[in-house]
């Protein structure tokens, strides 16, 4: 006996018609984050080798860059945003506190809650990595031919809506 429902049936090849289905769509996932994956890395590379970038964990940058886009966020909220343990993230709290990039201050209606801030260092260093960033990727951008750059634009909304998907699993 068939234990598909008429309508969950109807989903399925409406889905596989329209769409990706099981396989390919995780085979697509993976070529899709390992290219990301490698810009990335390049990226990072290029940081690195600034002098002046000081590069940090991705860990680490992810936090602060996190905290210049939610100034007063907690270390419990950040450890979920994140999806790391608290106590990770607590440790990244107190190296960043130590390199003066970032600051712990308790809250006014709780003295128990610890609320993040970016120190203005830390806020000119974040935006000298996404300055940084830009510039390489734009060049990047230019030299591919017009079709890959029209394509990589058109992508973006769908790589936005891709992140909130994601973010609901």
């Amino acid at each position: 006996m068939n234990d598909v429902s008429p309508v969950a049936g109807a989903r399925a090849a409406a889905h596989e018609r329209d769409g990706w289905a099981g396989d390919q769509a995780k085979t697509e996932a993976a070529r899709l984050l390992a290219a990301l994956g490698a810009i990335r890395r390049v990226a990072r590379r290029a940081l690195s080798s600034q002098a002046q970038a000081h590069a940090l964990s991705p860990a680490r940058s992810e936090l602060l860059r996190l905290t210049v886009h939610r100034p007063g966020i907690s270390v419990a909220e950040a450890a979920q945003e994140m999806r790391l343990a608290p106590n990770s993230v607590s440790t990244m709290v107190s190296q960043l506190t130590a390199d003066g990039l970032l600051t712990r201050n308790r809250a006014a209606a709780d003295g128990r809650c610890v609320r993040l801030t970016v120190t203005d260092e830390g806020a000119a260093r974040v935006a000298q990595w996404r300055d940084l960033r830009a510039e390489l990727a734009g060049r990047a951008l230019e030299r591919l031919p017009a079709a890959d750059q029209r394509a990589i634009g058109a992508a973006i909304p769908a790589l936005r809506r891709l992140a909130e998907q994601m973010g609901k699993l």
